[in-house]
């Protein structure tokens, strides 16, 4: 019986991927790493921000979301790609997903805290976007050296 990562196959998970991690699949699956903690995090920080909210609420509510939307770009392909169930894919990406979006929240939420987005008290301050345009390729400049090492290690796998 094949384990969720053994249904995975050997390599990196995919027959896309390729047998070594490069430069370009890190990039790749660091993008896609982005692409959902970006969108749960502009979620996070539009809802909190248009509520009033504090800008504490405001940040832990676009880190749940990141990790939320984060976490299900990564689940879906591998469901569809590997026939797995839910349950199995979390479990094969779950790992991964915890260190790099941990990383890319790090660096996004501190720049955007940084930048005074996150304390800008309106969706149309520019405070607030350039706080967030900011905060996206720091997120990718973190995350990019912790997929490196995921993928070397095969704890993450590209979908």
């Amino acid at each position: 019986m094949n384990t969720p990562r053994a249904a995975l196959g050997k390599g990196r998970g995919s027959d896309h991927c390729a047998p070594k991690t490069t430069a370009a699949t890190t990039s790749a699956v660091t993008l896609h790493c982005l692409t959902g903690c970006g969108i749960g995090e502009l979620l996070g920080l539009m809802i909190g921000t248009a509520l009033g909210w504090h800008w504490m609420h405001t940040m832990l509510l676009a880190v749940v979301l990141a990790f939320v939307v984060g976490i299900s770009l990564a689940v879906r392909p591998v469901m569809k790609n590997h026939g797995l169930s839910l349950a199995a894919a979390l479990s094969t990406v779950w790992l991964g997903e915890l260190f790099s979006i941990t990383a890319m929240e790090i660096a996004m939420n501190g720049i955007d805290y940084a930048i005074g987005g996150i304390q800008a008290g309106s969706l149309t301050a520019p405070r607030f976007w350039i706080g967030f345009i900011c905060a996206l390729p720091a997120g990718y400049i973190a995350a990019w050296p912790v997929n490196w090492l995921l993928l070397e290690r095969n704890l993450k796998h590209c979908h």
